[in-house]
Formats: structure tokens, C-alpha cells, sequence
């Protein structure tokens, strides 16, 4: 007798752990919804039809890691200002930023480094 209620104490155990794991799983897996399917509904004698693929919604605008000054000055989308003779950029804000005719104007600091261009000593 005992070697059964064992036996259905582990199965029982075994089946919990089963039973969590595959909760867990649905939990991160999401269900598809009919739109996922790809297919349009038919009428019966019919086959199911593709759905014809969905139009591209707009492209958030990228923009350029650089882009060349006007008499130079940088455009507001493009803040940080870069002299290539000296490898060296200037980020709004910096003691020489006001002073510098920029060769190149970058989106962040991270695109001038990107460059191998080096941050100016404040």
C-alpha cells in the first residue's frame, strides 16, 4: 500500500511541476489572434484566401549621425560640433562650443566618438 500512495505522491508531484512549466510558457508565448493568421476567411466549398500584405506603416524619420555645417554653424538636429584637423568635437554648452566653425555637426556625442572624434576638455 505504501509503495502506491508513493508512487501517486510522485506522479501528482511530476503533473504540478508539468502543469507550471506549461503556464509559464503560455505565459511568455503570446496566443495568436486571427489577424496573425494570414489568411481571409471563405465561404465553405472554398479554400481560405492570403491576406494581401499590410501596407508599411511610415518609417520614423531617421536621422544622419552627420551633417555638413551652413557657414559653419549647426542645425538644431545636429547639436554637437566636430573639427576634424584636431579630432576633437564640442557639445553645446562647452567652454570653445560658441567660438568653433564646426567641419562636421553630429546628432549626439555618441555619433562623434562613433567617428573616432574625442570629447574637448572643458
Amino acid at each position: 500500500m505504501r509503495k502506491t500512495v508513493k508512487r501517486a505522491l510522485i506522479a501528482s508531484l511530476v503533473a504540478g511541476v508539468v502543469y507550471a512549466a506549461l503556464r509559464a510558457w503560455r505565459a511568455r508565448v503570446p496566443a495568436p489572434t486571427r489577424d496573425d493568421l494570414g489568411w481571409e476567411p471563405a465561404p465553405f466549398p472554398f479554400p481560405p484566401v492570403p491576406k494581401p500584405p499590410a501596407a508599411s506603416a511610415p518609417a520614423a524619420e531617421v536621422l544622419a549621425p552627420w551633417v555638413e555645417p551652413v557657414d559653419g554653424e549647426c542645425p538644431a538636429s545636429h547639436p554637437v560640433k566636430a573639427k576634424l584637423s584636431s579630432g576633437i568635437f564640442h557639445t553645446p554648452g562647452g567652454s570653445n562650443y560658441e567660438r568653433t566653425r564646426a567641419d562636421r555637426c553630429y546628432v549626439d556625442a555618441a555619433a562623434a566618438e562613433a567617428d573616432g572624434l574625442r570629447a574637448a576638455k572643458h
